[in-house]
């Protein structure tokens, strides 16, 4: 081991919320998590009440909850404005018919509105859909569509790509616009809807291999899950200024960026417009921000930027934290070496509702791997029949279930739902790791054909469905091709119709078209023409996996002819 590895592993001292791993693991239970929790006291449940309202009604009205900057505009907002302005939006959610179970979605840049509107929807009992910023009119279509949506609440500006007229069950839009500018009423009356564990809050889509997105949706349990994990892995205390990177859009936005932070207290910082590391940077040495959660993708974009990062005095971070993607061994020396901080890789999945596998800032860390079990979790890595195979050895990676923060069902989709659960007692993830003697997980590859690029799951048969959707595809298969900065991208590998030639003018029309349908994110970097794509002798279903390797094998010569 390096002098240089050495210093990576070893826990920097310091007075953390979980102090002693081994025996908080030996001793904990769920039924014993959260304590600090009103509704553990009074048996009144809603989460939106537990973030924002409790605090206020502790007497931390004035600390500010909310910093958020975009370019020159700059904004704070206390605990109790939030409150107030989340009351307002409720207030207006039920005056608008919104009720226990509806599904009402928000399609809003991140802003600190996009914040308080998924709050007030759940304060009212309803279950909030957050949609990514950056969706086209098929990908808001087809979420709002599934699980039959009933109000949205967006702006002017993004309200340009809801294709109402394809959306039946929308009844109304509402603009935050609107909303901010509507009188306040001061007495609103008791606009919490109190809830049970089971009732269902927060609904995320997450891509697969196969058909369009599922709708993942998450009852009021999780609560237990996100506060503990807030505490223990982002290890949040009383003065910290937190800073998540996600929109809320994704699942890590919204638990890691709203619910967990604010159940546990703490400062959060929203930031607007696109990346540009000086920008980074300077909010951070701005707000003396103190925890930082972002993707692999995001770190090794500020690394490429080089010496940038000396002038900036960074020195009020003392935990960062990483989730999306393995991350890469060189991140962590990088953050450490310039930082003096290490970066805490954790591992969980839209499904599971918060950190499964992590890595405290109180344990020593093993460059590349995800860390070892939450206390509560149980990981088990799995062979074809079920079983657990000895250390070391590559297999399924595999949950014992239940705990808190696991989903409650997939819109709609029993037989995706059971799916996960295949083997008794078991969630499977879809991913392949190995556990060593210590307990660490080490990821190797997804079992499937799962696109991960830039921390985003994009699901192959989406983009191949849109692609074959422009007058010129016959046929498509999409991979995720590896690389340096992202982990992956979109590759995408197509059969053009007769009376169609290949130009760069084309697969250029190609790129916008899907990137003007679904995402820019989804949208494929790199276009191959081919012949014919392999497929199964009998079922003729496009073999990714071969594209994939094919890719893998044609860069290995590549780098063998430099």
């Amino acid at each position: 081991m390096s002098h240089r590895e050495a210093k990576i592993i070893d826990p920097v001292p310091g007075a953390y919320n979980l102090g002693d791993y081994d025996h908080t693991r030996r001793t904990f239970r769920w039924d014993n998590a959260a304590d600090g929790l009103k509704f553990k006291s009074t048996g009144k449940l809603n989460i939106a009440y537990e973030t924002i309202d409790r605090h206020v009604e502790d007497g931390y009205g004035d600390k500010t909850a909310l910093h958020y900057a975009n370019g020159e505009e700059k904004r704070s907002y206390t605990f109790q404005e939030i409150k107030e302005k989340s009351d307002h939006y409720a207030r207006i959610l039920k005056e608008n018919g919104i009720r226990k179970g509806d599904r009402v979605f928000v399609f809003l840049p991140k802003t600190p509105e996009c914040y308080i509107a998924i709050l007030s929807i759940i304060k009212v009992g309803a279950i909030a859909g957050p949609l990514f910023e950056a969706f086209m009119e098929d990908a808001v279509r087809d979420r709002i569509n599934d699980c039959n949506g009933t109000l949205l609440i967006t702006d002017r500006d993004m309200v340009e790509r809801v294709p109402r007229e394809d959306i039946p069950s929308l009844k109304t839009i509402l603009f935050a616009e609107d909303i901010e500018a509507s009188p306040v009423e001061n007495d609103a009356g008791d606009l919490v809807e109190w809830m049970d564990p089971e009732d269902g809050m927060l609904i995320h889509y997450t891509s697969g291999s196969t058909g369009k997105p599922k709708g993942v949706l998450h009852a009021h349990r999780v609560i237990t899950h996100q506060y503990q994990s807030g505490r223990w892995v982002l290890d949040i205390k009383e003065d910290d200024i937190y800073w998540c990177t996600s929109h809320p859009g994704w699942v890590t936005g919204s638990v890691y960026g709203l619910f967990a932070p604010w159940l546990n207290r703490a400062t959060i910082v929203v930031q607007g417009g696109r990346f540009k590391a000086e920008n980074w940077y300077q909010l951070i040495a701005e707000l003396k921000v103190t925890i930082w959660y972002s993707a692999p993708t995001a770190f090794r974009m500020l690394l490429s930027q080089g010496e940038v990062i000396r002038n900036y005095d960074l020195s009020s971070l003392r935990h960062i934290l990483s989730v999306g993607e393995p991350l890469n061994p060189e991140v962590i020396y990088w953050a450490w070496e310039q930082l003096g901080v290490r970066i805490h890789d954790t591992w969980w999945m839209t499904e599971t509702g918060a950190h499964l596998i992590v890595n405290l800032p109180g344990e020593k860390i093993k460059p590349g791997s995800m860390g070892r079990p939450f206390p509560g979790v149980e990981v088990g890595i799995l062979d074809e029949d079920g079983n657990e195979v000895s250390r070391g050895a590559v297999g399924q990676l595999a949950i014992r279930t239940p705990w808190p923060g696991l989903m409650k069902e997939i819109w709609g989709n029993k037989d995706k739902f059971d799916s996960y659960f295949k083997y008794e007692g078991w969630y499977i993830s879809g991913d392949l790791a190995y556990q060593d003697a210590e307990d660490y997980v080490f990821f190797q590859s997804r079992d499937d054909d799962m696109i991960n690029s830039a921390g985003e799951r994009i699901g192959p048969f989406e983009v191949e469905s849109k692609l074959i959707e422009h007058e010129a595809i016959q046929e498509a298969g999409v991979i995720g091709k590896p690389d340096t900065i992202r982990g992956e991208i979109v590759k995408a590998f197509i059969v053009l119709r007769e009376g169609f030639e290949q130009s760069e003018a084309l697969l250029e029309e190609i790129r916008v078209f899907v990137k003007s349908n679904l995402a820019a994110h989804v949208a494929p970097r790199e276009i191959e023409v081919m012949e014919e794509l392999p497929k199964t002798t009998i079922s003729g279903k496009i073999l990714r996996r071969e594209l994939k390797q094919r890719e893998i094998e044609k860069e290995g010569t590549s780098l063998l002819s430099r």
